[in-house]
């Protein structure tokens, strides 16, 4: 087996519409960033990033996104992401972009560094406070959630699992 080199891209999906995050689904998302690649690198870039294309993983929720893509082609794939200016779902149009956040070669890579994100993200959050009452409530809605560990799959943060 020829020994695959992959790239992750992670990204998150920036709406000011709130119904866009609801209508986010990987055949969605796939087919926006797909018509973004052809159009600015034509069938040649969209034939070089499909090979091993796909939406690893995606949160609705948070609007996080996890790309796969060849080694090779995760220039082509990212300098064509700020060209997906929506979703479309049901016939709708949800203007949005793609704020590309990391590129890792790894599944593990990248999840930690969204922890990390995160934890920035929510130091800033609490610092924007303007009175205790927020702070208190944003401090309590983090005590409510609940975190399970799942058991990852054997392959799925492997940089070179020989698949495909």
């Amino acid at each position: 087996h020829a020994v695959l080199s992959r790239r992750y891209v992670l990204c998150e999906v920036v709406s000011e519409d709130p119904r866009c995050r609801q209508c986010i689904e990987d055949r969605t998302l796939g087919l926006a960033v797909r018509d973004a690649i052809a159009r600015v690198h034509g069938d040649y870039g969209l034939a070089c990033c499909s090979i091993s294309f796909t939406v690893k993983y995606l949160n609705a929720y948070t609007g996080t996104v996890l790309l796969r893509c060849r080694k090779d082609s995760y220039r082509l794939l990212c300098s064509a992401l700020p060209f997906v200016r929506y979703l479309e779902s049901r016939a709708q149009r949800y203007p949005c972009f793609l704020n590309t956040l990391h590129i890792g070669g790894t599944v593990r890579t990248c999840q930690k560094f969204l922890i990390q994100y995160n934890r920035t993200q929510l130091l800033r959050l609490l610092q924007n406070c303007t009175n205790e009452e927020e702070r208190q409530c944003i401090q309590k809605s983090l005590l409510s959630c609940s975190l399970t560990e799942e058991q990852s799959q054997s392959g799925d943060e492997e940089e070179n699992d020989g698949t495909e």
